[in-house]
């Protein structure tokens, strides 16, 4: 059970990692800015090392990280994950920011480093990913994400660094950012609105938040070195994934499909081949997507101060 340094640790998935970490008894340190919103992790807070300091001046944080000597190192921290962030140019600020913390990390001994990106470094497809597909992003972000894993992996390949890269499909879970499809639309709904929605055709892979933290962990744990897709394995039709939301909160409510036009490079199918990840760690998800919207709509529900679930807004 390595000693575990965490960035990123007050994001969604982030939280989620430390969360689980806490639960094992495991040594784990965040790395939070001062101004960091801690909302899903404040209740954990005194129970790991908190090194206050900012992904982008690391050399600031360098003692107190020497101090904790962590044994694996696992890189969430990113700005601008929004999709109205995904082409700004300041994304290239997180290529250099991850070299950094690479590099430290390194130089203080700590063996084991695990990096999240995201299937936005393949670009459009279709059909079942593999890791040897072609890639081709279509966003700054995916194409900053790309560059990272490049990198790393060949630095890795000269130290002889442990090294994993998790490009991560769509997740989803309690607490998610609310610009996302499954938020965004139960919110909607929870309030008796009609979500605008586009025609829904699409083949979506969608990994519940507590199955992506497993994943990394497993993935921190174990010695294999490579890059890894990590989402369900399976490509739901998101008409259907839609409606099963819509049903559950009310039948009734309507639905306004065909209301949003595609994006030029909207992903028609999204679904990862998650064997080579299997065979590495073991994983596989548990949390079946039913359940997991059903927890969404519940958290949402209590959020809104909706807590009765036959209530409708």
């Amino acid at each position: 059970m390595k000693r575990a340094l965490v960035t990123g640790a007050s994001g969604f998935v982030g939280a989620a990692v430390v969360r689980q970490m806490v639960r094992q008894g495991r040594p784990v340190a965040v790395l939070l800015r001062p101004a960091s919103d801690t909302r899903r992790i404040g209740d954990l807070l005194d129970r790991v090392q908190v090194i206050r300091g900012d992904i982008f001046r690391l050399g600031e944080v360098r003692e107190a990280v020497a101090a904790f000597a962590p044994e694996g190192v696992v890189h969430l921290a990113w700005e601008g994950v929004r999709g109205s962030d995904r082409n700004n140019v300041d994304q290239a600020k997180n290529v250099g920011a991850a070299i950094e913390l690479y590099l430290l990390t390194e130089a203080l001994g700590a063996a084991r480093f695990v990096g999240v990106g995201s299937q936005a470094e393949y670009g459009p497809q279709s059909g079942r990913i593999r890791e040897d597909a072609p890639l081709a992003p279509t966003t700054v972000y995916g194409a900053a994400k790309l560059a990272v894993c490049v990198l790393l992996e060949r630095m890795a390949v000269v130290s002889g660094r442990s090294f994993a890269w998790l490009r991560l499909f769509s997740s989803y879970g309690p607490g998610d950012d609310p610009s996302w499809l499954i938020p965004y639309l139960v919110r909607r709904l929870l309030l008796g609105e009609r979500p605008a929605l586009t025609a829904a055709d699409q083949r979506w892979d969608f990994l519940h938040v507590e199955d992506v933290a497993r994943a990394v962990i497993a993935t921190l744990d174990c010695d294999v070195s490579g890059v890894f897709n990590l989402g369900s394995g399976e490509a739901r039709p998101l008409r259907e994934v839609i409606t099963f939301i819509r049903d559950y909160i009310d039948p009734s409510l309507p639905l306004g499909f065909g209301e949003v036009q595609y994006r030029a490079d909207q992903v028609m199918h999204l679904e990862a081949d998650i064997s080579a990840l299997t065979r590495a760690t073991g994983f596989v998800p548990a949390v079946p997507l039913a359940d997991g919207v059903r927890g969404v709509v519940d958290h949402l529900r209590g959020d809104l101060g909706l807590g009765d679930p036959s209530r409708r807004a």
